[in-house]
């Protein structure tokens, strides 16, 4: 079982600055591909950004170039750095990884999410 824990939401003007964090903890052999995703009221769950175990990254063409994907493998940790925001950025943002729970077994889990505001 993986518990995934995100932080970093808030309220921010647009053009402002956020930087998401969100840290896998539990039973896993491995934390393979991370990634945000972001749910805005009405609209479906859409891909923000991913990262792949050896940081190759991909990014929907809304964000490219305003948000940075990173992550920490020692920590289990995914970042979000979020710039040039913009009310269209509005959303619940949530983690999610596929992790290697058994030798033969993989699964995704999802965070609980962490609301985004982008208003003046």
């Amino acid at each position: 079982q993986v518990q995934l824990v995100e932080s970093g939401g808030g309220l921010v003007q647009p053009e402002g600055s956020l930087r998401l964090s969100c840290a896998a903890s539990g039973s896993f052999f491995s934390i393979n591909a991370m990634g945000w995703y972001r749910q805005a009221p009405g609209k479906e769950r859409e891909l923000v950004a991913r990262i792949t175990s050896g940081c190759s990254s991909n990014y929907a063409a809304s964000v490219k170039g305003r948000f940075t994907i990173s992550r920490d493998n020692a920590k289990n940790t995914v970042y979000l750095q979020m710039t040039s925001l913009k009310p269209e950025d509005k959303a619940v943002y949530y983690c999610n990884c596929n992790a290697r729970i058994t030798w033969s077994s993989y699964r995704y889990y999802w965070g609980q999410g962490t609301q985004v505001t982008v208003s003046s």
